[in-house]
Protein backbone atom coordinates (compact mmCIF):
# COMPACT_ATOMS: atom_id res chain seq x y z
CA UNK A 1 0.00 0.00 0.00
CA UNK A 2 1.38 3.57 -0.73
CA UNK A 3 2.16 5.39 2.36
CA UNK A 4 4.86 7.65 1.53
CA UNK A 5 5.15 9.27 -1.83
CA UNK A 6 8.74 10.62 -3.17
CA UNK A 7 8.89 13.47 -6.07
CA UNK A 8 12.34 14.23 -6.80
CA UNK A 9 12.09 17.68 -8.44
CA UNK A 10 14.21 19.97 -10.26
CA UNK A 11 12.13 23.51 -11.05
CA UNK A 12 11.35 21.72 -14.69
CA UNK A 13 7.84 21.89 -16.14
CA UNK A 14 8.39 17.90 -15.94
CA UNK A 15 8.95 18.16 -12.15
CA UNK A 16 5.36 19.81 -12.52
CA UNK A 17 3.73 17.74 -13.92
CA UNK A 18 5.41 14.63 -11.21
CA UNK A 19 4.02 16.89 -8.55
CA UNK A 20 0.09 17.00 -10.10
CA UNK A 21 0.78 12.90 -10.45
CA UNK A 22 2.29 12.66 -6.54
CA UNK A 23 -0.79 15.26 -5.53
CA UNK A 24 -3.08 13.16 -7.33
CA UNK A 25 -1.82 9.95 -5.86
CA UNK A 26 -1.05 11.22 -2.25
CA UNK A 27 -4.83 12.17 -1.97
CA UNK A 28 -6.20 8.72 -3.09
CA UNK A 29 -4.13 6.67 -0.73
CA UNK A 30 -3.91 9.44 2.49
CA UNK A 31 -0.47 8.88 1.58
CA UNK A 32 2.15 11.86 2.76
CA UNK A 33 4.51 13.39 -0.19
CA UNK A 34 7.73 14.47 0.18
CA UNK A 35 9.47 16.63 -2.26
CA UNK A 36 13.13 16.29 -3.02
CA UNK A 37 16.12 17.92 -5.07
CA UNK A 38 19.35 16.31 -5.35
CA UNK A 39 22.03 18.84 -6.16
CA UNK A 40 24.43 17.05 -7.67
CA UNK A 41 27.66 17.61 -6.42
CA UNK A 42 30.82 18.17 -9.43
CA UNK A 43 34.72 17.52 -9.10
CA UNK A 44 36.19 16.16 -5.24
CA UNK A 45 38.68 14.31 -6.04
CA UNK A 46 41.63 16.13 -4.66
CA UNK A 47 39.84 18.93 -5.84
CA UNK A 48 37.04 20.88 -4.28
CA UNK A 49 33.50 19.39 -4.40
CA UNK A 50 31.64 21.92 -6.45
CA UNK A 51 27.50 21.77 -6.00
CA UNK A 52 25.19 22.21 -9.30
CA UNK A 53 22.83 24.56 -7.40
CA UNK A 54 23.63 27.02 -5.19
CA UNK A 55 21.38 27.09 -1.79
CA UNK A 56 19.69 29.67 -2.61
CA UNK A 57 18.54 28.24 -5.80
CA UNK A 58 17.35 24.68 -4.10
CA UNK A 59 15.38 26.65 -1.48
CA UNK A 60 13.92 28.12 -4.24
CA UNK A 61 12.95 25.07 -6.50
CA UNK A 62 11.75 23.34 -3.56
CA UNK A 63 9.49 26.08 -2.11
CA UNK A 64 8.25 26.53 -5.82
CA UNK A 65 7.24 22.54 -5.33
CA UNK A 66 5.99 22.30 -2.18
CA UNK A 67 3.56 25.54 -2.71
CA UNK A 68 2.75 23.50 -6.08
CA UNK A 69 1.53 20.82 -4.46
CA UNK A 70 0.20 22.97 -1.73
CA UNK A 71 -2.26 24.62 -4.58
CA UNK A 72 -3.02 21.28 -5.99
CA UNK A 73 -4.38 19.86 -2.34
CA UNK A 74 -1.77 18.32 -0.73
CA UNK A 75 -1.78 18.63 2.89
CA UNK A 76 1.08 16.86 4.06
CA UNK A 77 4.09 18.11 2.69
CA UNK A 78 7.70 17.44 3.55
CA UNK A 79 11.09 18.62 1.87
CA UNK A 80 14.55 16.56 1.57
CA UNK A 81 17.95 18.03 0.17
CA UNK A 82 19.90 14.97 -1.26
CA UNK A 83 23.30 15.61 -2.59
CA UNK A 84 24.55 12.97 -4.01
CA UNK A 85 27.11 12.64 -7.53
CA UNK A 86 24.62 11.09 -9.49
CA UNK A 87 20.92 12.16 -9.72
CA UNK A 88 19.00 8.60 -9.90
CA UNK A 89 21.84 6.92 -7.11
CA UNK A 90 20.77 9.98 -4.94
CA UNK A 91 16.99 9.65 -5.71
CA UNK A 92 17.27 5.77 -5.33
CA UNK A 93 19.41 5.85 -1.89
CA UNK A 94 17.12 8.33 -0.35
CA UNK A 95 14.29 6.36 -1.08
CA UNK A 96 15.49 2.99 0.38
CA UNK A 97 16.98 4.32 3.48
CA UNK A 98 13.83 6.71 4.36
CA UNK A 99 11.42 3.63 3.59
CA UNK A 100 9.62 5.08 0.75
CA UNK A 101 6.95 3.19 -1.07
CA UNK A 102 6.49 5.02 -3.94
CA UNK A 103 8.39 7.55 -6.11
CA UNK A 104 6.73 9.57 -8.97
CA UNK A 105 9.10 11.70 -11.25
CA UNK A 106 8.82 13.49 -14.36
CA UNK A 107 10.92 12.68 -17.33
CA UNK A 108 12.36 14.62 -20.38
CA UNK A 109 11.18 14.47 -24.05
CA UNK A 110 15.15 13.60 -24.86
CA UNK A 111 15.36 11.27 -28.29
CA UNK A 112 17.24 9.76 -30.43
CA UNK A 113 21.05 10.66 -30.48
CA UNK A 114 20.51 12.43 -27.21
CA UNK A 115 18.77 9.76 -25.18
CA UNK A 116 21.51 7.57 -26.16
CA UNK A 117 24.01 9.85 -24.94
CA UNK A 118 22.70 11.28 -21.81
CA UNK A 119 20.90 8.59 -20.81
CA UNK A 120 17.33 9.20 -18.62
CA UNK A 121 17.57 9.32 -14.85
CA UNK A 122 13.58 8.83 -15.15
CA UNK A 123 14.63 4.92 -16.14
CA UNK A 124 17.93 5.03 -14.06
CA UNK A 125 15.53 5.06 -11.26
CA UNK A 126 13.16 3.01 -12.28
CA UNK A 127 15.09 0.20 -13.33
CA UNK A 128 16.84 0.43 -9.62
CA UNK A 129 14.33 1.28 -6.99
CA UNK A 130 13.64 -1.01 -4.54
CA UNK A 131 9.71 0.32 -4.91
CA UNK A 132 7.02 1.50 -7.11
CA UNK A 133 8.01 4.13 -9.74
CA UNK A 134 5.97 6.46 -11.29
CA UNK A 135 7.04 8.19 -14.38
CA UNK A 136 4.58 11.00 -15.22
CA UNK A 137 4.40 12.88 -18.67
Amino acid sequence: MTMKILCPVDGTAHAEQAISTAVDLALKYGASLTVCTVNVAHGGGRGVTIPHWTDEEVTEILDKAEADARAAGATEVHRAIVTSREAAAGIVGYAETEDFDHIVMGTGDKRGLSRLMLGSVAADVAGRAHCTVTIAR
